[in-house]
């Protein structure tokens, strides 16, 4: 190095050391020694060989069956699958011996069998160790005929359902549909075959919950209670029963009363076997009649004839 602090020679001119320039004089640290030594020791290995054969293959193959399945679910014959056949997994279980093969179904009284198979989605499609148990409870429980259930897995090939049915008491009939109804008015169930045919009926707005009044009403009609085919309520005030065809017009205040007026003139005067078609009771002092169109015509008649003797 001169006085300047410039070197006096080119940076690779050969050193003390015997020909291997200034840089070569210089010493690495040991670590980065070590390091530089490793990677000159380590031997190359082909990417081949790193990586395991048939790789490439099976990479490729799942990539296509993973389109091919996004395809199959996304176009709905998945589902039309599963429709037919089940979902894999109980298909699966299926073949290992677990399928259902028996429903137990206690508690039954209103409802049929294959009604409660249907709500809890069980059939023979299904499988004991895929069916979720509390699903099932959730389905009956929406029906509205059943109050409580519990659902049970017997292995290999068994489910058990104890259900708890509501007990009809009543039909109600508003604006053409006729639905069941339980003691307290709540509704139950639709009317759609012949099983409760044989309940009372009420009809109107606000009868199912007065259905307490009118069962009462027809323990009150004493003998004539058995006759009494249903009972409508008027306006949310009064009843209006309808007794063999013949309407029986009952009043707000004291029904009962009405009632008994009324046994008392079908004893003594056979009042509902005339050609009438209404009973009119609203008033405490007098019954009101009225007559089949028949019966009133063949009256007014009858008026128009003239009596025995009376000059023409």
């Amino acid at each position: 190095m001169d006085g300047g602090g410039r070197f006096s020679q080119p940076l690779n001119a050969a050193g003390t050391s015997g020909g291997g320039g200034f840089l070569a004089g210089l010493r690495l640290p040991r670590i980065l020694r070590r390091f530089s030594s490793a990677r000159r020791l380590r031997p190359a290995v082909p990417i081949e060989a790193r990586v395991p054969r048939l790789a490439g293959t099976a990479l490729v193959a799942g990539l296509a069956g993973t389109v091919a399945l996004a395809g199959f679910v996304m176009s709905g014959r998945y589902d039309g699958f599963v429709a037919e056949n089940g979902r894999p997994l109980d298909i699966l279980a299926r073949l290992a011996g677990f399928g259902v093969e028996r429903v137990t179904i206690t508690g039954l009284s209103r409802m049929y069998e294959r009604e409660v198979l249907s709500t809890a989605g069980i059939d023979w499609r299904s499988s004991v160790p895929f069916l979720d148990v509390d699903a099932v409870r959730e389905r009956l429980l929406a029906e509205k005929l059943i109050a409580s259930a519990s659902v049970r897995k017997l292995y290999p090939n068994e489910i058990v359902i104890n259900q708890v049915e509501r007990e009809p008491a009543a039909l109600w009939q508003q604006n053409g549909e006729i639905q069941v109804i339980a003691a307290d008015g709540k509704v139950i169930d639709d009317l759609r075959d012949e099983r409760y045919v044989n309940l009372p009926l009420v009809v109107g707005a606000g009868a199912n919950e007065r259905l307490k009044e009118y069962l009462d009403l027809i323990e009150a009609a004493g003998p004539l209670g058995s006759r009494i085919r249903a009972g409508t309520y008027v306006s949310g005030r009064r009843w209006t029963l309808k007794l063999d065809g013949v309407d029986i017009r009952l009043p707000e205040t004291d029904p009962a009363e009405a009632l008994a007026r009324l046994v008392r003139l079908e004893r003594e005067s056979r009042i509902l076997e005339k050609d009438i078609i209404a009973v009119d009771l609203r008033m405490a002092d007098r019954v009101v009649v009225r007559l089949t169109e028949e019966a009133a015509a063949a009256r007014a008649e009858s008026r128009k004839k003239p009596k025995k003797g009376t000059a023409t």
